[in-house]
């Protein structure tokens, strides 16, 4: 039996992201690491349109550095968010991205949250987003047999991980992009994630961006649930892995919804 996490419900940028950055800001503010000062991100996406919302809700100045391929979409919607939109020319957000914006906040006295390096990512999953998945569980009589995720940041995957094995005999399977391809929200291994190497990952499988379109497609056309890439791509893992397995009770994280992805359904629909 199969359940599905469903992180579009929060409400700023309809993705897991909320949580991320709605710790990783309080935290600072507690801190007093911002105090009115500006505040610089690197993102592709989620954690961009979050920190866009959570900035206008604190009265922050918010500036977000983008590499080159970021959807149309996500940029519109950080306008409309009155963010001030940097599109570089990185492909990805890779380790020299994260210190050219670490650098650009530093000259600029502003504050830089990195959601690539902030413990405050990991924490928020380790204490609240695995709790409510075990709480879910148990409202039904349930114990997780395998946890499949994608990698992002490794954040909501380490965090959701590390807590679920301390409790439970509990398979975590990983999802990254194939080789070669692009997949917003999930990245490889050899980009460097922080947070992978505090918990055993059994497995981790690998997933075309065309998988993950059809991963998404698949589930809008079975269950009338419209899904992002990185949901998508656990999808595809989630059939590879159950085949093996067989049953149990496997928990898919799906981090946001479709709607930021309409262009490449487009593309993938031959619709353009």
């Amino acid at each position: 039996m199969s359940f599905a996490k469903l992180e579009f419900f929060n409400p700023f940028n309809r993705s897991i992201k909320d949580r991320t950055v709605f710790n990783m800001l309080l935290r600072a503010m507690e801190r007093g690491d911002i105090n009115g000062r500006a505040l610089f991100e690197a993102s592709s996406g989620n954690t961009s349109i979050s920190l866009a919302a959570l900035s206008n809700v604190f009265g922050i100045k918010f500036r977000a550095y983008l590499p080159k391929p970021t959807p149309k979409a996500t940029q519109v919607l950080l306008r409309v968010l009155g963010a001030e939109v940097v599109v570089t020319d990185f492909e990805t957000i890779d380790t020299e991205m994260v210190e050219f914006v670490k650098e650009e906040a530093r000259k600029a006295g502003a504050a830089n949250l990195n959601q690539f390096e902030n413990d405050d990512n990991f924490d928020v999953h380790y204490r609240v987003t695995a709790r409510e998945i075990e709480e879910q569980l148990r409202s039904i009589g349930k114990e997780p047999d395998v946890l499949i995720a994608g990698i992002g940041t490794s954040g909501h995957i380490a965090g959701i991980a590390k807590y679920l094995k301390e409790r439970y005999d509990v398979h975590v399977v990983g999802v990254v992009p194939a080789k070669g391809e692009k997949i917003p929200g999930i990245k490889r291994l050899e980009t460097g994630q922080k947070w992978y190497p505090l918990v055993k990952i059994d497995r981790v499988v690998e997933v075309t961006r065309r998988e993950a379109i059809e991963g998404s497609i698949a589930v809008a056309r079975k269950d009338g649930l419209l899904i992002g890439l990185s949901s998508g791509a656990v999808v595809k893992a989630y059939e590879r892995v159950s085949e093996e397995f067989g049953g149990g009770t496997y928990v898919l994280i799906f981090p946001d919804d479709g709607f930021k992805y309409v262009e490449v359904f487009e593309d993938y629909l031959g619709m353009t």
